[in-house]
């Protein structure tokens, strides 16, 4: 009897995205599909103010107290439920309809969004009554990550689904970036409490759009039975797949201290450039400028390799880094399109990689255990890094935010090429990669 198990990719090889014709109409195929179509635009819309929500919030936060460190902190109230409850979150996804569980989920952002605009509009918002809405916001959202990807997967058919899968992360993290953008020039003009407003009308129509989905359209995948040892299962499963661990180990990196660049960037505008929220609006504009390039690019991927990420990775935490020792403003400024353009090819290839080499029984767990990873990450940076900005400012505090991933990627890098007998080749003869992981017994030795 075949394990349900079973790696649906080999784990060493490369993964093909796309076959034959690479136009733009095929790189957007999957939209073809009317529930999918429509459930994507809800979710950039959602994607986007749920994160012009988050920004309101840390602003407010600063607003309040002055404390950049106290901006971190409502990071981790964000975030830190996933930390101890995202294993749930998972086993929750795997057992209950999808559908129903967002039309829930979503249904509470809106009342949580629509109650802290309130105080914020007022005028009455206390500091705990940010940390408080925002530990309950944590809460909900355990659930909704693992159920938001599996839905995707019950969309389409199966020939399009590494297509939705890279579109759906796309809609994603090009959110994480939009959001900012927009959040920054809204609370210039009216202030946190209008942008955070935006977030219950998005989750509305994320309600209406889940209610009004054709059912019969559905690829239902059946829920899992409840039993004992799920999340072990999983964190099993995850180990014993390279396509899912490295990944995995990376991101610990990224999303600690490479995510955590809104925080810095609120210090810089306020510190290092004295431009304020107008200037904190630019800043993340232009970061989104670079992740509406990823994103175009991200649809254009051939394969999708582990080697592939790493180098994202690197290039991603290189450029955070340059940011930081930028010497004037005329530079720092196009480095930040540079990082959006590198972090959502990132985000994009190892979130899509991960996904593609898990079975759909199991999905939920596992993407449980990214989105911890991710979000949790963030839930530790915020502290530190807005800690490290407070103390050694925030041009230092962006050199190490992008230092440290970097550095990881190349430890991973050669970790995976020791434990895969593969080595480091530079080709140059024409019509071949430059830099290419090879086998040993595939290393050619050089030209005289």
């Amino acid at each position: 009897m075949p394990d349900p198990l079973a790696p649906a990719f080999p784990p060493t090889e490369p993964i093909p995205v796309h076959r034959g014709s690479t136009s733009l109409r095929d790189s957007f195929a999957s939209l073809q599909i009317r529930n999918y179509r429509r459930f994507q635009g809800s979710q950039l819309l959602a994607h986007t103010a749920g994160w012009m929500q988050r920004i309101a919030t840390d602003w407010l936060v600063l607003e309040l107290t002055g404390n950049i460190a106290a901006v971190g902190v409502t990071i981790f109230l964000q975030w830190g439920p996933m930390l101890l409850l995202g294993p749930y979150g998972g086993v929750i996804a795997d057992r209950f309809s999808k559908r129903r569980l967002l039309i829930g989920v979503y249904t509470a952002f809106g009342l949580l969004s629509a109650l802290l605009a309130t105080l914020a509009l007022t005028g009455v918002v206390e500091l705990w009554h940010v940390y408080a809405i925002s530990v309950v916001i944590g809460c909900v959202f355990v659930v909704e990550s693992p159920a938001r990807v599996v839905l995707v997967t019950e969309m389409v058919e199966p020939r399009l689904l590494q297509n939705a899968i890279s579109l759906n992360a796309s809609v994603f993290h090009f959110g994480g970036f939009i959001g900012p953008a927009v959040a920054g020039l809204i609370i210039a003009a009216a202030g946190s409490g209008w942008a955070i407003a935006v977030n219950a009308v998005a989750a509305l129509v994320v309600v209406i759009t889940l209610a009004t989905l054709r059912s019969d359209e559905l690829r239902i995948i059946p829920v899992q039975p409840r039993q004992s040892g799920q999340i072990r299962q999983a964190l099993q499963y995850v180990r014993s797949k390279p396509t899912i661990f490295w990944p995995m180990i990376l991101l610990m990196f990224v999303a600690v201290f490479g995510m955590s660049l809104p925080v810095i960037l609120t210090g810089v505008a306020d510190e290092v450039y004295d431009s304020g929220s107008t200037g904190y609006g630019l800043y993340t504009s232009l970061v989104a400028i670079g992740a509406l390039t990823g994103a175009l690019l991200s649809t254009r991927m051939r394969t999708l390799r582990l080697r592939t990420i790493i180098i994202a990775a690197l290039v991603y935490g290189t450029l955070q880094a340059l940011a930081g020792l930028a010497p004037v403003y005329g530079l720092f400024l196009p480095l930040l399109i540079g990082i959006g353009i590198a972090r959502l090819i990132y985000a994009i290839m190892a979130d899509s990689l991960v996904q593609l080499s898990c079975n759909p029984g199991i999905r939920g767990r596992v993407m449980s255990f990214y989105v911890i990873i991710m979000v949790g990450g963030q839930a530790i940076g915020g502290p530190l890094m807005g800690g490290l900005a407070e103390w050694l400012g925030p041009q230092t505090a962006l050199i190490i935010s992008g230092a440290v991933p970097a550095a990881a990627a190349i430890v991973i890098g050669v970790l995976i090429a020791r434990s895969g007998a593969l080595r480091l080749q530079v080709r140059l003869k024409r019509g071949e990669s430059i830099v290419a992981i090879v086998g040993r017994s595939q290393i050619t030795p050089p030209e005289r």
